[in-house]
């Protein structure tokens, strides 16, 4: 599978795309559910609920966002796949998160939550031909296609890691 065209991308998701290695999607986000549940296995139940500032996400937070994420995404990409024609809502990931009440969370539920909400990504891109994975639409007000929703979607998560290797742990 080869990476996408960047050019049919909202800019903002260019920066994600940039940090995924490879060019197989699905190898990659098999690999990254591997890695990802290892590392959330390391922290420390006293990191769980830090936060590195004031405004700033615990660490359960910022898992939770990264399940909201992912979600939304891969939602977005079965909808194009299908050939939705109807533009698809944006979501506010601040409101998500404030709403989320992810510190009341058990952690292992959270990662338990991790690796199913990624390997239903997972199956559902291994289902994708190449006309769907080409497949463009519309979501919070941008073109889109599926393919490039893919490498988002593995592209978030390694953001998400980075911040958290760097700021909290």
């Amino acid at each position: 599978m080869p990476r996408p065209d960047i050019s049919r991308v909202p800019a903002w998701y260019h920066n994600y795309i940039a940090q995924v290695e490879g060019d197989d999607l699905n190898a990659i986000l098999k690999k990254q559910a591997i890695s990802f549940s290892d590392f959330l296995h390391l922290i420390p139940a006293e990191k769980r609920d830090y936060r590195y500032g004031p405004d700033k996400w615990t660490i359960k937070e910022v898992l939770q966002h990264i399940l909201d994420g992912e979600r939304v995404f891969a939602y977005r990409a079965l909808c194009i796949a299908r050939g939705e024609q109807q533009p698809l809502p944006g979501f506010d990931e601040n409101s998500y998160a404030d709403l989320s009440k992810a510190g009341a969370r058990n952690w292992a539920d959270l990662q338990d939550e991790f690796r199913a909400v990624r390997r239903s990504t997972e199956i559902l891109f291994a289902s994708f031909d190449e006309e769907q994975l080409e497949a463009t639409g519309t979501a919070s007000g941008w073109p889109v296609y599926v393919r490039g929703i893919g490498f988002i979607i593995a592209g978030h998560l390694q953001h998400h890691l980075t911040i958290l290797k760097e700021r909290y742990l």
